[in-house]
């Protein structure tokens, strides 16, 4: 497993489509260094997006590194060595189902050697229920019905770059995301079979990863969920994706989905669930991991725990996944057709628009309907062109409750959870 560093911003690394670069100058290309991502400010407090604020930057900032993982699409950007860490970047999220092997690296502890017999891993289910339950993934194929769902899979930190200050953790764009079909059987049934006590309130994950100090026993993250959310028919123990036996690194032999949650409630490499009767308290449960302030906090400030809440529902998202960021088109290209996709945690989404004048108008897109419950929500538009040049296109949604994007991650904690800001790309005409 290796991974490559790209070149500098002054050479236009973020403007890369395909690896193909375009922006002679490197003022040029510093002014677009940060397009894509999320809606970062300057830090001259007059509000100027930090991608117009760079072009006087005297020092370029560092490229990305590529990863290079076996099965993995070599576009992948690393954010974390260890654990490895790894976001897909918006324009290979262009297909309806994310492929595996554009699907984002999330790890917390050290990767597991791959099983030598997947249908002989076993599951526990115990703690707060009548009957224990063990249980093989043979045992799981046959004895219960699988059922498959396209649903979105995402990390709880995706967006955390575009908080300012910054927030601790990975720095993820919007790449934190993918949508694969997942094919399992609900963890409700094993529930209803393990027989829930009335003291049932919370569930608690474990896994097989070894921690990153090689301590024997100590869970590397071991989070939970509200027993409503446990029997969600969505939320399903799988043992596949897009059809493919469930790979190593993506928590293969079996792992937990439970979508529109922060992505560490999926436990990869599934061994035991545990039914407490008080909110779960293993590592990633407690003080301000997986959670956002109550009453929102000065930026850069100290936090208080008891002024903060789990995070759930994960907010709404959209991104431009057709054209790439720093697509360059013929001189005379009167339109451009786009294309992306958005998603809302546990809620749909009701509209998507677009602007190509910084905001000042918007355009209703074409949003079609989700495969199922948790699908992502894939939109088109076309857009007209009134002159060559330098355009960027900003994309926003809108949740079924009304929640709109935010122009910038707003209600900054010190983790960086929650950042939504709307994507855009610069594309360059001529």
């Amino acid at each position: 497993m290796t991974w490559e560093a790209g070149g500098s911003a002054a050479e236009g690394s973020h403007f890369d489509t395909n690896r193909r670069r375009f922006l002679g100058g490197s003022a040029l290309a510093a002014l677009g260094a940060t397009i894509g991502g999320a809606l970062p400010l300057s830090r001259d407090g007059f509000g100027i997006p930090q991608a117009h604020a760079q072009a006087a930057s005297p020092a370029p900032a560092k490229g990305p590194q590529y990863l290079k993982f076996p099965g993995k699409n070599e576009g992948l950007v690393v954010l974390g060595e260890k654990p490895l860490v790894a976001e897909t970047p918006e324009s290979l999220l262009d297909d309806d189902t994310t492929p595996i092997e554009k699907f984002y690296i999330r790890n917390n502890g050290q990767i597991p050697e791959e099983a030598k017999d997947p249908d002989a891993w076993k599951i526990t289910i115990d703690g707060e229920v009548n009957n224990k339950i063990e249980i093989t993934v043979g045992e799981l194929k046959s004895k219960y019905k699988a059922v498959t769902r396209r649903m979105v899979l995402e990390c709880g930190g995706n967006g955390r770059a575009g908080f300012s200050p910054p927030a601790r953790g990975n720095q993820w764009t919007n790449g934190g995301a993918g949508c694969a079909e997942w094919t399992g059987v609900p963890l409700a049934d094993l529930l209803k079979k393990a027989g829930l006590k009335p003291s049932a309130k919370y569930t608690a994950h474990y896994a097989a990863d070894l921690h990153l100090s090689g301590e024997a026993g100590k869970p590397s993250i071991s989070r939970g969920v509200r027993i409503a959310k446990a029997m969600d028919p969505n939320t399903m123990i799988v043992w596949a994706m897009n059809g493919k036996p469930l790979p190593n690194i993506h928590g293969g032999p079996v792992r937990l989905i439970v979508p529109g949650w922060a992505g560490s409630a999926s436990q990869k490499w599934l061994t035991r669930i545990t039914i407490r009767d008080r909110e779960h308290d293993g590592p990633g449960m407690t003080e301000f991991s997986y959670r956002t302030a109550i009453k929102p906090m000065v930026p850069g400030a100290k936090a208080d725990p008891a002024n903060f809440r789990i995070l759930e529902s994960m907010p709404v998202r959209s991104i431009i996944t057709s054209p790439a960021n720093g697509a360059k088109f013929a001189a005379g290209t009167k339109e451009l057709k786009l294309r992306g996709a958005s998603w809302a945690g546990d809620l749909t989404v009701k509209q998507v628009d677009i602007s190509l004048d910084f905001g000042a108008s918007w355009q209703r897109v074409t949003l079609e309907k989700p495969k199922n419950k948790y699908d992502w929500q894939r939109w088109t538009a076309t857009v007209k062109l009134p002159t060559d040049g330098y355009f960027e296109i900003w994309a926003r949604a809108t949740d079924s409750k009304g929640a709109m994007q935010p122009h910038q991650a707003g209600f900054w904690n010190p983790q960086g959870y929650g950042g939504n800001a709307m994507h855009r790309i610069a594309v360059l005409v001529g």
